[in-house]
């Protein structure tokens, strides 16, 4: 059911074109007085602002002009302003207040002098954003804050070589267009330390497709994270000159611009325990059941969409107390106005009412009262609108739900924003005990699913009571 309190969010104009870049850029000045663009620099009215740093003190990549370029380019097509820069005097806090994100561009070695950390480091403070690409963490090893916003420092690294790059978020911008297992070509680093505990690990190296990994089998190469107040994204690839005309690097180098200056939203937040219940393969969507009407279609790149309806694909192979179920979806539709939900807390049933009956439906829905649309528990509760509205990301777009159980207490994170928390207080239904789904709403409504994944809880006692007499 639908009524008129539709709420709107910015779409992306702009098309990606990522095509092969063209003669490389020299780096120019990017501070007050010195920022004038040179003929056929990117220049986006109203749109973010980019500064690139590439200096070095140590190694140098024969890459960088080919990597500023294809940046340049990027911002081009992609609607955002790119100034280039070697100069550290652009670390000033007047100036990089005009930037939205400042990319490190394997810079090596100690770049800036401790007035300039500071004005980085409040700049961070601020909300500015960093991309870090290759040699950034073979950068300022002697700088706390630095190593902590870029994740992990380098170590050491074997012969370019080819190797599978798995990726493990597929909803996150700078790995949502990419093949689960990637492989390609570069330089592999090693890192004196696993950045897993401290970010959101995007992808990963499978140490097996190469030698010369010393990270014994877990070895992140992409990761994202929020630090300090700002946002950081962070990619091991980018040595070679190739990789900067390669289509899916770009994708890949592009998503991680767009989430650091705040074009897109995604969970960051640091992951690990969860096991999926849906990997995208046939074979994992064996312990899930229709109910009622119409299906859901699984597409060559592991992703569910939702045809006809109104019915229900639940996990039958048994219900779950006390978890955290996180999974990615996104609005599929021409329209941009679709309609799904994630059921949890029912019991088993072949009939998809039962859900709506004794259980509770995260809603997914851009256009409907508030307690019927995306974040709420609908018809029973609202999502905190404001928040709901600057964590969502428009039709098209993928983003991520974490729905946590805990007891009767019900909560809703929205690309790592905690959007909604609800407790259930009807003696009909529990959520100490149910299954879990999501809906095929109908015909018109075409809404996609990735990596269906659950961490169980421990389950919380209820407090001790007094013994009569006490």
């Amino acid at each position: 059911m639908r009524s008129t309190g539709r709420f709107s969010t910015a779409v992306v104009g702009a098309a990606l074109l990522l095509g092969c870049v063209s003669e490389p850029v020299s780096a120019q000045p990017a501070f007050p007085g010195a920022a004038a663009s040179r003929p056929g620099s990117s220049e986006a009215a109203g749109g973010a602002r980019v500064l690139v740093f590439s200096k070095t003190a140590g190694f140098r990549h024969d890459s960088i002009p080919e990597a500023v370029a294809a940046v340049r380019e990027l911002g081009e097509t992609g609607g955002f302003t790119v100034d280039a820069t070697e100069d550290s005097g652009a670390f000033t806090s007047r100036n990089l207040r005009r930037y939205d994100a400042v990319v490190f561009l394997s810079t090596t070695g100690d770049v800036l002098d401790p007035a300039q950390q500071r004005a980085f480091e409040g700049y961070i403070h601020r909300g500015g954003g960093y991309v870090g690409v290759h040699a950034a963490a073979d950068t300022e090893y002697d700088w706390e804050f630095y190593g902590g916003l870029a994740g992990a420092y380098f170590q050491s690294h074997p012969a370019i070589q080819p190797a599978t790059v798995t990726v493990e978020d597929r909803a996150h911008p700078a790995t949502s267009g990419l093949p689960q297992a990637w492989d390609r070509t570069d330089e592999w680093y090693n890192y004196r330390s696993n950045p897993r505990d401290r970010a959101h690990v995007l992808a990963s190296l499978d140490e097996s497709s190469y030698t010369g990994g010393t990270m014994n089998g877990d070895h992140p190469i992409a990761w994202c994270q929020t630090y300090q107040g700002g946002r950081a994204f962070y990619t091991g690839l980018g040595h070679t000159k190739e990789s900067y005309a390669e289509p899916a690097f770009r994708r890949h180098l592009l998503g991680g611009i767009r989430y650091a200056v705040g074009e897109v939203q995604a969970d960051c937040r640091p992951e690990s325990g969860y096991r999926p219940l849906f990997d995208g393969s046939p074979a994992s969507l064996s312990g899930w059941k229709q109910a009622g009407p119409g299906s859901f279609d699984l597409g060559a790149d592991g992703t569910i969409t939702s045809s006809g309806g109104m019915g229900m694909l639940w996990y039958g192979d048994r219900g779950f107390g006390a978890y955290s179920l996180k999974l990615d979806w996104k609005m599929s539709g021409a329209s941009g106005d679709d309609n799904s939900g994630v059921f949890v807390g029912f019991p088993p049933s072949d009939d998809p009412w039962s859900a709506v009956d004794n259980g509770y439906e995260i809603q997914i829905d851009a256009s409907d009262v508030p307690e019927k649309t995306t974040g709420s528990v609908y018809g029973f509760q609202s999502a905190d609108l404001g928040r709901r509205d600057r964590a969502l990301n428009p039709p098209g777009e993928w983003n991520t739900y974490e729905i946590r159980v805990e007891g009767e207490r019900l909560r809703i994170w929205l690309n790592g924003v905690k959007i909604n928390d609800f407790t259930n207080t009807d003696p009909a239904r529990s959520l100490g005990d149910g299954h879990i789904g999501i809906q095929n709403h109908g015909a018109d409504d075409r809404v996609s699913f990735r990596d269906i994944r659950i961490k169980e809880l421990p389950a919380k006692s209820p407090a001790p009571t007094a013994s009569q007499g006490d």
